[in-house]
């Protein structure tokens, strides 16, 4: 671990002795094993006594944690024979936004995912994983692909929102993202959405018009961030732990009202601690999401999704 959340500060003390008595050992001091095994024994049950109480701010903080697997760890681990698409056919490629076919487990299916990126070279090249309109605009090109080669899509969500800038606006964010709305209700094919760290405001839901939308354990998924909607409501941003927990935006809160189809349990500590562990805990969602659609015809598959999204709102209150 390179970084530790504020909450995790007893936690990092224990894995820096921890590294300490290893050092010790690995030099030849071999009287220390025994108190060794009793710091790993008290820093995994200090990890499960955290992680099992995290409040909705603590949550954010792990979903927003720089260790998380990317978009590009999900295709890489789940997705064979993966080729990325670029370009809306109308302005830019928007690398914020990353899709194209690939195989799941053996299955034909179309991939489109938001990226963060990595470090800060990466994040900036992919704007911190928020898209512009021609990123929207890409990612209905590659619906309409999936709709017309009968390819199941399978979307993973990882961003703070679409990008707010004036260009962005000049060129049509919302109606980029309402129209992504449009194309993904009117597929005739599987579409299984997993928000895997921040699902943020209409950004989030253009790639989650789904028929099943997964989210992990310690991801969030809402209409504004708890610091945009401190900053309307009190106007200012010392009140976000507050709008997180009004926001209703944990896993769990989503899947009590029923905005949320499945709840993907995370590696003790989270995915950051474990991420091929996660990542292959998302991949046995998918696929057991996916199979009961596979046996839906186009008609029944539009139903389904359109009726999913009518009914929030009406269910789990």
């Amino acid at each position: 671990m390179d970084h530790f959340l504020e909450f995790e500060k007893p936690i990092a003390e224990l894995e820096g002795k921890i590294g300490e008595l290893s050092r010790l050992i690995e030099a030849g001091d071999d009287n220390l094993e025994r108190e060794l095994e009793r710091l790993r024994a008290r820093a995994d049950q200090l990890i499960r006594q955290t992680y099992a109480k995290l409040d909705p701010w603590q949550k954010t903080q792990v979903a927003r944690h720089t260790g998380r697997p990317k978009f590009a760890e999900y295709a890489d681990r789940l997705i064979t024979d993966f080729t990325p698409l670029a370009g809306d056919r109308g302005f830019a490629d928007d690398k914020a936004i990353i899709g194209g076919p690939g195989r799941f487990r053996g299955r034909a299916v179309m991939v489109i995912g938001t990226e963060k990126g990595s470090g800060t070279d990466g994040r900036l090249e992919h704007n911190f994983g928020m898209a512009r309109p021609e990123g929207y605009r890409k990612a209905q090109r590659l619906m309409d692909m999936a709709d017309r080669f009968n390819l199941p899509v399978l979307t993973f969500i990882d961003t703070m929102g679409a990008y707010p800038g004036i260009g962005a606006e000049e060129r049509g964010q919302a109606q980029a993202i309402a129209r992504t709305i449009e194309v993904s209700l009117g597929l005739g094919v599987p579409v299984i959405a997993a928000v895997v760290g921040e699902g943020g405001s209409g950004g989030a839901v253009a790639l989650a018009t789904a028929n099943r939308v997964l989210i992990f354990e310690h991801a969030i998924y809402s209409v504004i961030s708890p610091e945009g909607c401190a900053s309307i409501l009190w106007q200012t941003n010392d009140k976000a732990r507050d709008a997180a927990i009004a926001l209703k935006l944990t896993a769990q809160d989503l899947e009590k009202l029923k905005v949320v189809d499945a709840v993907v349990k995370e590696p003790v500590g989270g995915a950051h601690r474990d991420p091929e562990t996660a990542i292959d805990a998302l991949g046995d969602a998918i696929d057991a999401a996916l199979k009961p659609l596979l046996a839906m015809d186009a008609a029944a598959l539009r139903q389904d999704r359109r009726q999913k999204f009518l009914e929030l709102g009406r269910k789990g209150l």
